[in-house]
């Protein structure tokens, strides 16, 4: 706020119109008291110089006068400084006390002001305080109106999410019980399937042996009449002397599909029973031999026994 020049407290302006009203009649009753002593002072020359004949006061009584006309004024005006004297004394307490006054006045009007302020602060922290408090609490209701629906939205996501997780769950016992049937059915299903494919294999196993054996039975046969056939044409090439009858050697020949002779062993038993009839063999060249490739697995590398006769 700005500052308003000094100027004369609004107590103050009546008691000094009227000390100054004092004063001026003060001093107009000393002009006039003086005035109205000065004929008295002057009429013994006015009435010396209007009658010279008439006889002359006497001095000592005109200067009297004089001294007690003075004293008197100057006991009137002594009384006069002394009365505003004292109504300067009384005015100047007046003054201090309207001093003292205005300055508590204006102490207790700025501890006012100031208690104003301060009060104006307190309603002002008071309406903040409301107002954060209001604040504060809005927006708790706020938050729980949210943590409200959160919390219902939650459940009902709960809910949803648990009637679903019961439907998936009988679903998935359906699907299970239906699995179990399944594959009950199907593990029937296996152990008969497998009961006729072990039946069958069974059988196919007889069969396969059966024609296995049979194959065997005439493969061998085979064997044994190739064998012979080779035994007679190495008898009929082989040149026996009286000295090697009655006498062995074993042989190991080794034969080409068409029954062409690769290779001879020096064999095993009677050296010169062993060199005749591998003389024999190689002269004949081709021994027979069967078209069959079973018959020639087992030939393809035989070993003969040959006794002399």
């Amino acid at each position: 706020m700005a500052k308003k020049g000094w100027s004369w407290p609004s107590e103050w302006t009546v008691p000094l119109a009227l000390s100054v009203l004092v004063h001026v009649v003060i001093v107009g009753l000393m002009i006039f008291g003086m005035n109205f002593k000065m004929p008295f002072d002057k009429t013994p020359l006015q009435v010396e110089l209007a009658t010279p004949d008439e006889p002359q006061p006497d001095n000592r009584e005109i200067v009297q006068a004089v001294t007690v006309d003075q004293a008197a004024v100057e006991q009137r005006v002594n009384e006069i400084r002394e009365r505003e004297r004292q109504q300067d004394l009384a005015e100047k307490r007046r003054q201090e006390e309207l001093e003292r006054r205005a300055v508590e006045a204006r102490k207790a009007r700025e501890a006012e002001q100031q208690r104003l302020r301060e009060l104006q602060q307190e309603q002002e922290a008071e309406r903040r305080k409301l107002e954060q408090e209001k604040a504060a609490a809005q927006k708790q209701r706020e938050e729980a109106e949210q943590a409200a629906a959160a919390a219902a939205e939650r459940r009902k996501r709960e809910e949803e999410a648990a009637a679903k997780a019961e439907a998936e769950r009988k679903r998935k016992e359906e699907e299970a019980r239906k699995a179990e049937a399944e594959r009950k059915k199907r593990e029937q299903e296996a152990r008969e399937r497998a009961e006729r494919e072990r039946q069958l294999q069974e059988e196919l196993e007889r069969e396969s042996q059966e024609r296995a054996s049979a194959r065997r039975q005439q493969v061998q046969s085979e064997v044994d009449r190739y064998s012979a056939l080779i035994r007679n044409t190495v008898t009929r090439n082989w040149i026996v002397d009286d000295s090697m009858r009655g006498k062995e050697c074993r042989l190991n020949i080794t034969l080409a599909r068409s029954g062409f002779v690769t290779s001879v062993s020096e064999g095993e038993g009677d050296r010169a029973v062993c060199e005749s009839a591998r003389r024999a063999i190689l002269k004949v060249g081709t021994l027979p031999m069967s078209k069959d490739p079973d018959v020639y697995e087992q030939m393809k590398d035989i070993t003969f026994p040959f006794k002399a006769e």
